[in-house]
């Protein structure tokens, strides 16, 4: 027996422009499918592909929603009505029998006595005998061109992204660190990065996960230890249910708590999980599976999948995490981005100005270095000169007259 091959898939774009006109949201279309909110996500951003009987499913649906537009165009669109015919009656003869009379339609005169014989027939309106004409058919309406939708600019287009992601991305980030402020400070730095990174993150196909992956990796940073507001603790959670998984979530290693909060919390797929914490499909399978066995041993109740995600969901929405507006973290972003150009500058020009002075102030010839003075050993000591004898001066006297005329010149003699 053949397999039916499934009717192909549209476009990401008019796939999410099919559910948008059916009036469904992600969760509705997502529940009769059989997948999760984010799977239904990932499909209409492009990230993934539907495979087997989900996409079969899938695009099954989307026909449905297809043929139903298709049909509510067909029902909207205005046709010319015919012209009802004339019904043509035969008219009796004098002679002939009448016939059964026959009882008015609502919409139709009243009928007109006939006249004696022999007496003038009265004079009946024109109105009264001719039909109505039917009225022509004109000319079909043309539906009225929507008008085009104004750009946005960066600004407005960054703002609306925040507005949207940046509630949830807060409540998220707070379940993988157990610090409100760490988590809102997170986001707004992500979101800092990614005003600086703007086309680069507008021409990106899931913008909202660009800036997750940001501000996961800031949360998670190692270097958050060494931080001052990292030793003073925050009051914990008030129920005692959310305090015990919060205390849970935090004991998991960060690699698996990311990979928990992203599959179970979010609703990624494994392969997005797996991207996202830049990991293989089988690697992120193995770390969500022991997470989900560390917070089963502790909290047996929580050991369904479906009951784990719903607990995530409500202890993230029972803590009061606010955000900041979007124009602020904009401005903060680019006094930062201003700081550090500046003192890149500062910093460019002193290494200019000190490599400067030193190649002034450097020696143009090699110059042998003195070596230090050592005593000298073995010799005796210099004595200080005393008086000297009768002896001693008349051999100086007598030195002193022969050099000072020198010796006497030999010449040759003949004997």
């Amino acid at each position: 027996m053949t397999r039916r091959p499934a009717p192909p898939l549209p476009p990401p774009k008019a796939r999410r422009h099919l559910r948008e006109t059916a009036a469904l949201t992600q969760t509705q279309l997502a529940s009769r499918v059989g997948v999760t909110p984010g799977t239904v996500r990932a499909w209409e951003s492009g990230r993934t592909t539907p495979r087997g009987r989900k996409r079969d499913a899938y695009a099954k649906l989307l026909k449905t929603l297809a043929d139903e537009e298709t049909a509510r165009r067909t029902t909207q669109t205005p046709h010319p009505e015919s012209a009802p015919e004339a019904d043509s009656a035969p008219e009796p003869t004098s002679g002939s029998e009448s016939a059964p009379a026959r009882k008015p339609l609502p919409h139709e005169p009243d009928p007109v006595p006939e006249s004696a014989p022999g007496s003038a027939p009265e004079s009946v309106p024109e109105s009264t005998l001719e039909p109505a004409p039917a009225p022509e058919p004109g000319p079909e309406p043309v539906p009225e061109a929507r008008p085009a939708p104004v750009p946005l600019t960066p600004a407005q287009a960054f703002d609306a992204l925040y507005e949207f992601g940046a509630p949830a991305l807060v409540r998220q980030t707070y379940l993988l660190t157990g610090r409100r402020e760490q988590a809102r400070e997170a986001v707004e730095r992500a979101f800092q990065a990614a005003w600086e990174h703007w086309p680069e993150v507008a021409r990106d196909r899931d913008p909202v996960g660009w800036v997750r992956a940001t501000a996961y990796e800031y949360a998670l940073s190692p270097w958050q230890r060494l931080r001052p507001r990292h030793r003073r603790p925050e009051p914990p959670p008030a129920d005692p249910g959310d305090r015990t998984l919060l205390n849970t979530l935090l004991r998991l290693p960060p690699r698996h708590r990311r990979t928990l909060v992203l599959y179970d919390g979010v609703g990624l797929d494994l392969p997005e999980t797996a991207a996202e914490t830049e990991a293989s499909t089988p690697t992120a399978a193995n770390r969500l599976l022991r997470a989900r066995e560390a917070v089963a041993g502790r909290l047996p109740a929580l050991a369904d999948p479906q009951v784990l995600h719903r607990r995530l969901a409500e202890l993230a929405s029972n803590e009061r995490l606010g955000a900041a507006r979007p124009h602020a973290v904009r401005g903060d972003g680019e006094r930062r981005a201003r700081f550090w150009t500046r003192a890149a500058i500062a910093f460019t020009a002193a290494l200019v100005g000190t490599t400067a002075l030193t190649v002034r102030t450097a020696p143009t010839h090699y110059e042998p270095p003195v070596s230090p003075g050592q005593a000298v050993r073995g010799v005796p000591p210099r004595a200080a000169q005393g008086s000297l004898s009768d002896e001693e001066l008349e051999l100086r006297h007598k030195l002193r007259e022969q050099l000072q005329h020198g010796p006497e010149r030999l010449s040759p003699r003949l004997e």
